[in-house]
């Protein structure tokens, strides 16, 4: 019986104590109001999430409350007065910087700002057209009214949000650099 006790004290322990490494990355999918919390490709954990109010299509410009889409990595990790925790995402890559270069939305100097970030791995600029201050958060002080908007509703500026404890869950999982692709 005492066997069988610290086996299963070792696995609780185990499998409450996540590592986060490089091989661990996230997939967030929008149509299925996901955040799966992948390493070395098996799926260790998946949260329900909220997304922008402003509809399903892609992040393309400051304001217009969506979610991007693509492939992004963790920047900055940090305790939020508003949100709990703010886990903040490099916004906008590479590929948005193209599309918004194609379309004018953004100067030939503010592409190359923001691909010298990515580059050299800081945060690219986020006072151009295209936003910033895109991350994962909780939903600061929780009440049972906003507790119930987030079980239903898209609500949030672009972001991505999950409850407060579950988002102290995540940060157990993540490092700064961690992958994130959000596909739909």
């Amino acid at each position: 019986m005492k066997c069988i006790v610290i086996f299963f004290a070792l696995l609780v322990n185990a499998t409450s104590l996540a590592i986060a490494d490089e091989n661990t990355e996230l997939v967030i999918v929008r149509s299925e109001h996901k955040l799966i919390v992948k390493q070395n490709g098996n799926i260790l954990r998946t949260f329900k999430v909220a997304f922008g109010s402003g509809g399903r299509k892609a992040k393309l410009r400051s304001g217009d409350h969506t979610t991007p889409k693509g492939q992004y990595s963790v920047n900055k990790i940090r305790s939020s007065s508003r949100f709990h925790m703010f886990m903040q995402l490099d916004y906008p890559n590479i590929n948005d910087a193209k599309r918004a270069l194609k379309n004018k939305l953004i100067t030939r100097k503010q592409y190359q700002e923001i691909l010298t970030a990515h580059l050299y791995g800081y945060l690219p600029p986020q006072n151009t057209a295209l936003g910033g201050a895109i991350g994962i958060h909780g939903i600061g002080h929780e009440t049972k009214d906003k507790v119930e908007i987030h079980e239903i509703a898209d609500w949030t500026q672009g972001c991505i949000a999950m409850r407060n404890h579950e988002i102290e869950e995540l940060n157990r999982y993540i490092n700064i650099g961690t992958k994130i692709s959000i596909i739909d």
